[in-house]
């Protein structure tokens, strides 16, 4: 009482904005707490009275976006996107796709499948082939798939092609068949004559082109001529894929895309109609006359979006995982480890490879008890040559702590990604998988030109000819050029040694399939680096032998960076589909999916890890394939 009274005005107007602002945080707080526990009793409720499964249901596969081994995004970011009804490039799984496709080849319940292909984006022709395997099998079960695109790209179509009947939309742009191609960026001319940066470039490997759109601006003949050789192997599979699901020769379907313009304009520019003259699809129809076809076999339901009895991918998938329940708890494990992404130094999170990151994954697996074998799953072009060595110590480890450890590459292991794989008991490769590129390079931009043009000019002492040698606003001097060289020549030796001694070769023997040269998966068993063809479903089985585990007695566990329990709680309700409902009409979605070109973000991407200096030595050494995606 006494020191309230001794506070004069401006302290009391201090006093009482203080409490104001007290009471608001509190409230702000306490109504945020509330938010969430009403969210969270919603999630519970919707999960509870989740319907049941009833048979004869139509499953839904309608894939947004490009099919990955693991999200590039964290969960909080995923939940906000599916909250708010988010329709731009997404992400699903490889392993979510595969697994609905086995659960629902042997459940009695699931009648047919409706594969939607309008979302997918390009995911690389290896990825493309294990869902199209996946899709085989469900037909050879009895399942019936009917598949629907308003127009098909090639990547999608040959998902599309695995399907009893094929529709595309009669105003669509059919099925468009148009060959694979690697053709990138370059930046040779704008680096060198408009922005004065001089790229010096050190590598081993006439086809280590992975350097040549800095210093280059058209592609080297000795890259065009290694691209050709694995595109035409890829694509001649492709051709022979398709062929066979539809029934049709390759020589009437090439023939098809080398008379494609006198084709379309023989029936009037109508490229569905093209492509159901071709015998690519079985008939025009629109998303309503699909959608009452499977209703008409299947069971109407009014109340469905889609006017038939149906449950979607994640909604089969939430019904699958409670149907396990706590079976698989106390099984043995064949662990996952996703190697997916550039490969860079130190911890990374999901989209990209980190040295230190993988490496603890992997640690992780060997010091579980429960853990009996592990496979390795790839999806990388490589990137630093130091982190996949980080990575490749501890698939060491792994064997020699007697745990198998089994190399399962998708549509990409090349380079670093190679390195990684290149000690495990077995390798395992789509025959469409791009792999290879053994060679090494260093870049160091110079921007001495670009800053004399600005009039700001490098000058001072060192102790020694090499102080200050290796820094990018001073020309650099040829004995510097020669000690990069002179390492990165012995890194590619160190990879060629490990690649041969995994491999049991002579490193002179792998030096001849190496030097940079891409090769598709079947070209690279036929050289010895790869020793199965087949995808993840194989390589798991394959670890689970050498680990002495049969059929049935064993579960597979993904080992990814663990979540918070508040991430797994986003992570829940983004799935829920709770909060889509309260917010699905925002502007705010639009404005949270921002893309850039993925071109030119993958060449931003190696030149800044390339520029990177390491902790020792003079240039970070790279071991990167700018592959391309189809």
């Amino acid at each position: 009482m006494n020191e309230a009274r001794r506070r004069g005005p401006i302290a009391r107007v201090l006093v009482g904005i203080w409490d104001a602002v007290n009471f608001s945080r509190r409230l702000v707080l306490n109504l945020l707490f509330l938010l969430l526990v009403v969210l969270f009793v919603a999630v519970l409720a919707s999960r509870e009275a989740a319907a049941p499964l009833l048979e004869r249901t139509t499953l839904v596969i309608a894939p947004e976006g490009r099919i990955v081994e693991q999200y590039s995004v964290d969960p909080t970011s995923r939940m906000l996107s599916r909250a708010m009804g988010q329709t731009g490039p997404g992400e699903v799984q490889l392993r979510d796709l595969l697994r609905a496709m086995d659960a629902a080849a042997k459940d009695e319940r699931i009648e047919r499948v409706y594969l939607r292909v309008d979302g997918l984006l390009p995911s690389g022709m290896a990825t493309m082939r294990e869902v199209a395997a996946g899709l085989r099998a469900l037909r050879e079960s009895g399942k019936q798939v009917i598949a629907y695109g308003q127009g098909m790209p090639q990547g999608s179509y040959l998902l599309a092609a695995q399907a009893d009947e094929v529709y595309v939309d009669p105003m669509g742009s059919g099925v468009v068949l148009e060959g694979l191609a690697s053709y990138g960026l370059y930046f040779g001319e704008a680096l060198r004559e408009k922005l004065d940066v001089d790229v010096h470039v050190f590598k081993v490997g006439e086809f280590k082109s992975a350097v040549e759109p800095y210093i280059l601006d058209a592609a080297s003949d000795e890259a065009k001529q290694a691209d050709l050789y694995w595109l035409n192997d890829i694509w001649q599979r492709y051709l022979a894929d398709i062929a066979h699901a539809r029934g049709l020769d390759v020589a009437r379907i090439q023939a098809g895309i080398d008379g494609m313009a006198d084709g379309i304009a023989a029936v009037g520019g109508d490229m569905a109609q093209y492509a159901l003259q071709g015998g690519l699809v079985d008939g025009l129809m629109t998303e309503q006359q699909v959608e009452a076809l499977l209703a008409e076999r299947g069971v109407a339901d009014a109340d469905a979006e889609n006017g038939v009895r149906s449950i979607d991918l994640d909604g089969y998938l939430a019904h699958v995982d409670n149907g396990l329940g706590s079976t698989l708890a106390r099984r043995p494990q064949v662990a996952v480890v996703v190697a997916e992404g550039m490969i860079v130094d130190g911890e990374q999170g999901p989209g990209s490879v980190g040295g230190v990151s993988t490496a603890a994954l992997l640690r992780q697996a060997r010091e579980d008890d429960d853990v009996r074998a592990v496979v390795l799953r790839v999806n990388s072009p490589g990137g630093s040559a130091y982190a996949s060595e980080q990575i490749n110590r501890e698939v060491e480890l792994l064997k020699a702590a007697g745990k198998p450890v089994v190399a399962s590459m998708g549509y990409v292991a090349a380079s670093g990604g190679y390195w990684i794989s290149m000690n495990s008991d077995r390798i395992y490769a789509d025959p469409s998988t791009i792999t290879g590129s053994i060679g090494v390079f260093g870049m160091v931009p110079n921007f001495t030109r670009t800053l004399d043009r600005l009039g700001v000019h490098s000058d001072g002492v060192g102790t020694t000819r090499y102080a200050g040698a290796f820094d990018l606003t001073r020309p650099m001097e040829p004995e510097v050029g020669r000690v990069i060289q002179a390492s990165v020549e012995h890194i590619y030796r160190n990879f060629v040694g490990k690649v041969a001694q995994g491999r049991g070769r002579t490193p002179d023997a792998i030096d001849e399939v190496a030097r940079g040269r891409v090769w598709s998966g079947a070209q690279a068993r036929d050289r010895g680096l790869v020793d199965e063809l087949g995808g993840l479903r194989e390589a798991i089985a394959d670890a689970a032998r050498r680990a002495e585990l049969a059929d049935g007695d064993y579960r597979v566990r993904y080992v990814e960076q663990p979540l918070s329990p508040f991430a797994q709680f986003l992570a829940g309700m983004g799935r829920s589909g709770a909060l889509a409902a309260m917010f699905g009409d925002s502007a705010l979605a639009q404005r949270l999916a921002v893309r850039a070109l993925p071109e030119l973000e993958r060449h931003l991407a190696a030149f800044e890890a390339a520029m990177d200096r390491p902790v020792a030595g003079p240039v970070r050494a790279m071991t990167y394939c700018f592959c391309p995606t189809f």
